[in-house]
């Protein structure tokens, strides 16, 4: 009994840290924060919400192997990152592409859900082929001393809850906060917004395939 009532003392502990932990990941400017801003610019603050929401259902599921101590896994997933960083990239480019060719006036009203679901899925996608997502959640979970949660499935499932809100609060933010200035673009304005968040993006998406075999 006082066992049980310890864990459950002890979840606030890793559900904080696993706030920290996701808010931190999802923070720093790349790609998808690009991405985030320019859909909600143009398609307004669900549709970049929805989109972050696929980076932070990515970082729940790096979170939750790291919090089981799921080897193997990372193991494999760490072996295969030559083909995640060449996906990843080439997926990148693509939607950079896409991004520059975006016409801002095709607000596709008649498919909002598709558009939704689609926005959501390339950035959970994208999220997943990042080799450096991957370390990242080791190294954190290793310097924390997060990764020994194993057969403790309450604090487990109180990290991973964790990691999933904070960087859930991150996309909360970037595209509340976007969608602030979204009614003073002009269709000229989103049409060069559009132009250098592709160029950005693509950018991005060069830069990792230039590196995909020093993974």
């Amino acid at each position: 009994m006082r066992t049980a009532i310890f864990d459950l003392a002890m979840q606030p502990g890793f559900f904080v840290r696993g706030l920290v932990i996701g808010f931190a990941i999802a923070a720093p400017v790349g790609p998808i924060g690009v991405m985030c801003v320019q859909r909600t610019l143009n398609r307004g603050v669900v549709f970049g919400f929805v989109s972050g929401l696929g980076a932070a259902t990515a970082d729940a599921c790096y979170g939750l192997i790291a919090a089981f101590s799921l080897t193997a896994a990372l193991s494999f997933m760490a072996d295969q990152r030559v083909w995640f960083s060449l996906l990843g990239g080439i997926y990148l480019c693509y939607l950079g592409i896409r991004a520059f060719r975006t016409v801002p006036a095709a607000s596709d009203n008649n498919s909002r859900a598709s558009g939704r679901r689609q926005a959501y899925l390339s950035i959970f996608f994208l999220t997943l082929t990042n080799p450096m997502t991957i370390f990242s959640f080791a190294a954190i979970f290793a310097g924390f001393g997060l990764g020994n949660t194993r057969g403790d499935y309450f604090s487990a499932a109180s990290l991973v809850g964790g990691v999933f809100l904070g960087s859930t609060a991150w996309w909360f933010i970037l595209s509340g906060f976007s969608g602030l200035f979204r009614q003073k673009f002009t269709s000229v304005h989103l049409r060069w917004v559009n132009r250098v968040s592709g160029t950005v993006i693509v950018g991005f998406g060069v830069y990792i395939l230039s590196r995909t075999w020093t993974f």
